[in-house]
């Protein structure tokens, strides 16, 4: 096998080769040269030391990202699916809702159906990788999700968070990146056995003094393994990781999602959020928490 470089993608064998890893950065240790390893799809940030690790094609996924990444477009088809079931839904409230104002005949039920529209939620995320942001924003589009997103390093996040928040202004922020627990770290509950969960942590404190509402500014923070109660306790709405595994670099949006298009006047089901994710309960959990899709009539004949 050649050197590897910073930029390979790898795995371990230790670990069967189950995730792909690309090279972030080589060090030299007491025992010998190791390298520092970003999940590709998975966000989690480990290190390795040079001899177990095997190079893989980019294109070699490992075993679970194999697996979830055969979910995902499913994902994608159920969500869209149920938006419009859940349309269907709202509009059936809003006939009941103008049944003795409004509806005299099928002509001005037709209408209702017709002329209703919705602005859902605004998302701002941040994200301490460049590429998993890249593969959120496409997915985010594909969703019709109004999304503005920041690469900033986690460590950085905390300092720029509340500015970022002030000029753009979303409903909705995502705080994430990478994460992990440090080898051999056994306290669960020790914010110093994470590699970046206090700067999460940091980042939500800081929004939570913006923005005290849990309604008015949701947050969703953490990323692999990351030190959920703590995200939970600083202010988040929604954070991982519960059973401090990995999760799916996809996570945060299928949570925004869920937010996003939920109507105002209702609470997002808890449990629908989590199922409508890819790593499920055990990657990420949360509070009860208001939708933040409005509902508007009439539709601008202009559009």
């Amino acid at each position: 096998m050649r050197f590897l470089v910073i930029g390979d993608f790898v795995a371990r064998k230790s670990h069967d080769c189950d995730i792909t890893f690309k090279i972030i950065d080589i060090k030299e240790g007491p025992n010998g040269t190791y390298c520092i390893l970003n999940g590709v799809n998975l966000r989690i940030i480990a290190d390795s030391p040079v001899d177990d690790l095997m190079e893989v094609d980019s294109n070699n996924m490992g075993e679970i990202e194999t697996v979830f990444n055969e979910n995902i477009n499913k994902s994608i088809e159920k969500i869209i699916m149920d938006r419009g079931l859940n349309k269907e839904e709202s509009i059936k409230k809003n006939r009941k809702r103008y049944n003795h104002r409004v509806i005299k005949n099928d002509k001005d039920d037709k209408n209702i159906k017709n002329m209703t529209f919705a602005r859902p939620g605004k998302v701002l995320h941040v994200d301490g990788d460049s590429e998993y942001l890249d593969v959120c924003l496409k997915v985010y589009k594909q969703l019709k999700i109004d999304t503005v997103g920041k690469v900033i390093s986690e460590k950085d996040q905390p300092d720029l968070i509340v500015s970022l928040v002030k000029e753009v202004k979303p409903d909705i922020v995502v705080i994430t990146g990478h994460d992990g627990m440090i080898k051999n770290s056994r306290d669960y509950m020790d914010i110093e056995s994470y590699r970046n969960s206090k700067y999460f942590v940091q980042s939500v404190a800081k929004l939570r003094d913006y923005e005290p509402s849990y309604d008015d500014l949701v947050i969703f923070a953490g990323a692999c393994q990351s030190c959920y109660e703590a995200m939970l306790d600083a202010g988040a709405n929604y954070a991982s990781s519960p059973g401090r595994v990995l999760i799916h670099c996809l996570d945060p949006v299928f949570i925004c999602e869920k937010v996003a298009y939920t109507n105002v006047s209702e609470i997002v089901n808890i449990q629908e959020v989590v199922k409508n994710t890819v790593t499920g309960f055990k990657g990420i959990g949360g509070l009860q928490t208001r939708g933040k899709c409005r509902e508007g009539y009439p539709k601008s004949a202009y559009i």
